[in-house]
């Protein structure tokens, strides 16, 4: 059983920056591929980036050049930074953990609650 919480959002201006960081309860994380979707109102969820496990790193489109995601094992943590925000990246974003099966243990994953990141001026 993993538990996320997001934390970091807020309101920004166009243009500045915000690090969101989703700390994690539980055992084996460093073992997940950690995820950032988010969503805004009227739209669907959608995938911004992702970590796996070894420490490869996929970006939607939209976050190409802008945003950062890392993964701090000994912290539990997986963060991601912000730059140059826009308008269009008001969406509450949420965090996720997902484990492959193997014949050990079962395929699973975890949603954090999400935090709301605002960005207007």
């Amino acid at each position: 059983q993993v538990q996320l919480v997001e934390s970091g959002g807020g309101l920004v201006q166009p243009g500045g920056s915000l690090r969101l960081s989703c700390a994690a309860s539980g055992s084996g994380f460093s073992l997940y591929a950690m995820g950032w979707y988010r969503q805004a109102p009227g739209k669907q969820r959608e995938l911004v980036a992702t970590i796996t496990s070894e420490y490869n790193i996929n970006y939607a489109d939209s976050a190409k050049g802008r945003f950062t995601i890392s993964r701090d094992n000994a912290k539990n943590t997986v963060y991601l930074q912000m730059s140059r925000l826009k308008p269009e990246d008001t969406a509450v974003y949420y965090c996720k953990a997902s484990r492959d099966g193997t014949f050990l243990t079962m395929a699973a994953n975890y949603w954090g609650h999400g935090t709301q990141v605002t960005v207007s001026s």
